[in-house]
Order: C-alpha cells, then structure tokens, then sequence
C-alpha cells in the first residue's frame, strides 16, 4: 500500500516528461522494494536496495532471489512466512496506490505529475508481468488527465469505473439491518429484490412511510432516503445516524418522520462543507459559488425554485459571477458553461428529467461525464442536487419539502439511449 507520506520525499520535478517519467519509476521501484521488505521481515541496511539495478528494474526477481537468501529466520512470524513461499511459488506483487489526489487543485503541475506518474505505472507493469498496481483516483481527477494527457489512452482499457447506485445502497442498508438482529443475508438476494421488498428490512428501524409536506406528504420512507443521498454510501450513513439520535433524545424506539424533519438542515449543511473541502483546492471560493445557487426573492415563488434548463443555469452563473469572478487554482478564468460543468463534476449539480409518473430520474457525473455539453438533446434540465437545498435556504426549510419531486426507483427510471453513456 502507497500512500502520499510514503512518496512525499520523492523527488520528481523534471521539465523533461520522460525524465520525469523515469523519476517515478525509480522512485516507485524503490518505494514498492522497501515496503516488501517490511512485510517479509527482511532488514536491510541499504545494501539491498543496492543490489536492485543489478536487476534492471525486475522488482519480482529481485524480490524472490532476496527470500531465497535470506531464508526463514526463526524470527519471522507465521504470515512472514507464509508471504514469502507465495512470492516464491508465483513472484507475485500486487501495489495499491490511494488518495494520491490529495491536495489536488487541477493545475497544470498537478496533472503532469499525475500523468508521469500513471505513465511510470504502465511502464514498470510492462517490465514486470506479474506486479499489479491498482490506483484509487476520484473521477474527475481522472477525466481532467486523461483529457489532458494524450498518452493516457494506453490505460484506458484497464480503467474501472466504480460507482454505487441508489438500489445497492438500499440493499446494503437492508443488510446492515438484518445483520445486526442476527439474521443472514447474501448481496446476490438483495439486489434482486425491489426497492419496495428491501424497505420492509428499514420497516424494522423507522417509519414505513415518510409524513412531509406537499409532494412528499406520505411517501414511503426509503423513498425519500433515496432522493437526499448523493449515490454515496456515506451519505445514508449520516442521514440515518442523526435521525437516529434524534429519536433517542426522544427515547422513542423506532426514528420517526419528525426525527428527519429535524436533522435535514444539520444534513445539509455537512454536504455542503463535505464538497468546499473536497473541491475548493480546484476552484477556490467555491463556498461563494455554491451559496451564490441560493435562489432569489423572484425564483423562491417559483415551483422550480432549484431547476434550470442549460440557458438558465449559465444565466444563474452569470448572475452570481458579476459579484466577482471565479478563477481556478491554476489562474485560469472560469466562464459559466466551464463553472456550470464543474459543479455537475462535484455533483452539486445534477441531469434531471420528469417521468411520467411524476417522479424524477436524475443523473450524476460518474454516469455520464459527457452529458454536461448535451443535457438538452437527451431531455434533460439541471438540478441542484436535494441533499444541499437546506442549506442554500435556511430561513425557508419547510417549504423545500412542498416542491422537492421524490427520486424514481432504479428499475422505473427510462434509460437514456445507450451511445450517450459513459464507458
């Protein structure tokens, strides 16, 4: 496992791309030598590490001839050395490389080194067929260097596209409940189940049914759970658990709608914060540009107080940019359609379409990242996503709960035609 303490002494900031590249790779090399060692119990006082050019880069060789010297010392635990017969038997070596994208701010530098880095990868891969590397990088980092940098297209092939959607969200939940009164339940089942059939795991926990106002005046419960999280495991997480508390401050045994009522602004004001920290090292003020999405005096009067057709959200933007323009972290001036597409990235925006049961289908970036150049061809508006109404409205909560439209279930919601998907 890489992480960003273990390559923040890493020297790589050559003007030369392929130097670069080079650097990584020998500075990867050694990080991944180094931590091996740790795991086999093997010490070494840098002669070790020595011995690797010897190797030309063959890290699984380098690391199998090592066991077989060293040998089994009566030291090393029962894993060491069952570690190091397996490495023996397949010269195998599997590198997780996480959160390297902290601290990213979309800058020119940020993605070079981003992409010399996946290019030092490939390259060390290729050299050693049975090193595996696996890279965790948020989506957007990945659109922004894979847009940037040609070379990208090498990996492409090998990229996975992990998502979660509203229904195994639902399922997921429904075990964590079955689980925890003792009971067994296998994923495979669950997701086959309706969103209704799953609600009846929440039954146990919560109301069935959801007592708001207006149009969501007694809908079902986990209906409107889904509406408010983002397609975010987290997100349900902490929804539940403050109404959970809620209804223990009440000492009442099951969370109530006036428990949900109670937390939505608390809610969204964390998904609020969540996103500037996540997203603010990209686009700085962007805590203005999100409050700035405030509806007005004129547009709270109106129905569809938080929906824009693609018109009306660049002139939105322009309204909020008149008092002070954005730039992102690399100086860059943000225009409203590149300001309209950030925020569908960082998924304060969402594509929002009417059904014709009334109920909305809305789509997120991870599943379209195309769809913010052509919403309108496919039927699609814009929406600011539920979960952060509460706090862009905080002097008019109630009336957020009147006009909200309920998401749709994942088996009623229309596709969108099958060449406007995102691979």
């Amino acid at each position: 496992m890489i992480q960003p303490s273990d390559i923040t002494n890493l020297k790589a900031d050559e003007a030369d791309f392929n130097r670069l590249i080079q650097q990584w790779k020998i500075g990867i090399t050694e990080i991944i030598v180094q931590k091996a060692f740790a795991l086999l119990g093997i010490h070494d006082d840098g002669s070790g590490i020595g011995k690797l050019k010897m190797y030309g880069g063959k890290i699984a060789s380098f690391l199998t001839d090592t066991v077989r010297v060293y040998g089994a010392p009566k030291q090393l635990s029962d894993t060491q050395r069952a570690l190091s017969k397996r490495l023996i038997a397949d010269s195998s070596v599997n590198v997780y490389l996480d959160d390297l994208d902290r601290g990213w701010e979309g800058t020119k530098a940020d993605i070079r080194k981003m992409s010399a880095l996946l290019n030092a990868a490939r390259d060390i891969a290729k050299d050693n067929p049975t090193v595996r590397f696996k890279i965790a990088l948020r989506s957007d980092v990945y659109f922004l260097v894979r847009t940037s940098d040609e070379s990208t297209d090498k990996i492409e092939g090998s990229v996975v596209w992990y998502s979660w959607t509203n229904h195994e969200i639902l399922a997921m939940f429904a075990k964590r409940i079955e689980t925890f009164f003792g009971k067994t339940a296998k994923e495979a089942d669950l997701v086959k189940k309706s969103q209704g059939e799953l609600a009846l795991s929440l039954n146990k926990i919560m109301e069935g049914r959801f007592l708001g106002r207006g149009i969501w005046s007694d809908i079902p419960s986990y209906r409107m759970l889904m509406t408010l999280v983002r397609k975010r495991p987290r997100d349900l997480v902490k929804l539940c658990t403050l109404a959970a508390k809620s209804a223990q401050k009440r000492k009442v045994d099951k969370i109530q709608s006036q428990d949900f009522q109670a937390i939505f602004e608390e809610y969204s004001q964390g998904r609020v914060q969540d996103t500037i920290n996540e997203y603010r090292t990209e686009l700085p003020h962007l805590d203005r540009l999100i409050f700035g999405m405030k509806p007005n005096k004129r547009e709270k009067t109106a129905q569809d107080a938080y929906i824009y057709n693609t018109d009306g959200l660049l002139k939105k933007l322009h309204s909020v940019s008149l008092q002070g323009k954005f730039f992102f972290q690399n100086g860059k001036p943000a225009s409203e359609k590149e300001l309209a597409g950030f925020l569908y990235k960082i998924n304060f925006l969402t594509a929002r379409k009417e059904l014709k049961q009334g109920l909305i289908l809305r789509k997120y970036f991870e599943e379209n990242r195309y769809l913010s150049g052509v919403a309108g061809e496919f039927g699609f508006e814009w929406e600011v996503h539920p979960a952060y109404r509460w706090a862009l409205q905080p002097d008019d909560i109630q009336s957020i709960l009147s006009n909200l439209r309920p998401s749709a279930d994942e088996g009623e919601a229309e596709e969108m035609p099958k060449n406007s998907r995102a691979p």
